[in-house]
């Protein structure tokens, strides 16, 4: 048997800010069974767009299979708040989100914000995976097993399972622990994205930085390249430094305004990842494209046995492959409990 491909899709749709909108493109690519769907978010003024992660909630309650990935940004934010924020995602989708981690590089930003000045892309990146190790401890800081809702007794937690992270960093001092339970899968999804530029010996620090961080944290990478050889050159440099837990997928354009679109497409799915776990689509008019690719260019996916014929698990970690990550600071018989909220 072939192996079989994952799929995600962008959302991202400038001049929209109606979320019927995106609940309908999100339905969409839950017809097709996607393993997720992302969206952009910035603090530039232009384009004017929606809060993604606020969207994303917004839309949890609309749907039952997609994994919901928003960006979200680590400079001139706080860990503690994203932890909670994205952590909250995992808790109203009942375990289908994920984190896309992005920074805020340029004058406009830093000035739309106002809390800092803009920093070199080294600095934002080296940031952002201090961000990223926060917000892992703070996932990590309740047991699963920490909420007793006892009422006879009137104790609500265990409070020897809640931890303080004591982080100390050159961006953060965070105590801990956190303020909302353990995700429902343990640590949402955390993905980055990666130019295959960035892994060149002469990259520029901003590019070897984010590439440290995807290595380090990313559960996902949502990698740009250059045709097939680029491709396989960047998955295989990423898996040597990550492991093979790392699920890979390169972005690829996904403009498909008539049947021949849709069957080029069809093709270049099917010639094999050249090293990738699969694709990360691109939509041009994700409306018109998302119905695409559920109505023709899934079903001959699946027809070649390269693609779910629906989901078979309910959370994001479930779609990817991957598993729950135990928590550090729980004791292993801790580890073992299952969560079945």
């Amino acid at each position: 048997m072939p192996r079989q491909l994952h799929l995600s899709a962008a959302l991202d749709s400038p001049g929209h800010f109606d979320a019927g909108h995106f609940a309908d493109l999100a339905r969409l690519a839950e017809r097709a069974t996607l393993d997720f769907v992302t969206l952009d978010d910035s603090y530039a003024p232009e384009p004017q767009r929606l809060d993604a992660l606020a969207t994303f909630a917004r839309l949890a309650p609309d749907t039952r299979g997609i994994g919901l990935v928003p960006t979200v940004t680590t400079t001139h934010t706080e860990p503690f708040h994203t932890s909670i924020s994205v952590n909250t995602l995992d808790w109203v989708s009942e375990g289908r989100a994920g984190w896309l981690v992005g920074v805020s590089d340029t004058e406009a930003q830093a000035r739309a914000f106002g809390r800092k000045d803009v920093a070199p892309a080294d600095v934002l990146w080296a940031e952002a995976a201090d961000a990223a190790e926060v917000a892992a401890r703070l996932w990590d800081s309740w047991e699963d097993d920490a909420e007793i809702r006892d009422v006879a007794t009137g104790r609500f937690i265990d409070r020897d399972k809640l931890h303080h992270i004591d982080f100390e960093g050159p961006h953060f001092s965070v105590r801990g622990p956190s303020i909302t339970p353990r995700p429902p899968q343990g640590r949402p999804v955390v993905a980055v994205a990666v130019a295959a530029a960035d892994l060149a010996p002469d990259a520029p620090a901003g590019g070897r930085a984010r590439v440290e961080t995807a290595a380090r944290y990313a559960d996902v990478v949502l990698l740009d390249a250059p045709g097939r050889t680029a491709r396989l050159a960047a998955a295989t440099e990423l898996r040597l430094r990550a492991g093979e837990g790392l699920r890979i997928l390169a972005r690829i354009d996904a403009a498909l305004p008539d049947e021949a679109a849709a069957a080029a497409l069809t093709a270049e799915l099917s010639g094999g990842g050249a090293g990738v776990d699969g694709f990360h689509l691109v939509p041009a008019d994700p409306a018109r494209d998302l119905a695409a690719v559920a109505d023709r260019v899934v079903p001959a996916l699946r027809g070649r046995g390269l693609f779910r014929a629906g989901y078979t698990g309910r959370t994001l970690r479930d779609h990817l492959g991957l598993a729950r990550p135990a928590g550090r600071y729980a004791t292993a018989a801790t580890n073992a409990f299952e969560v079945t909220r």
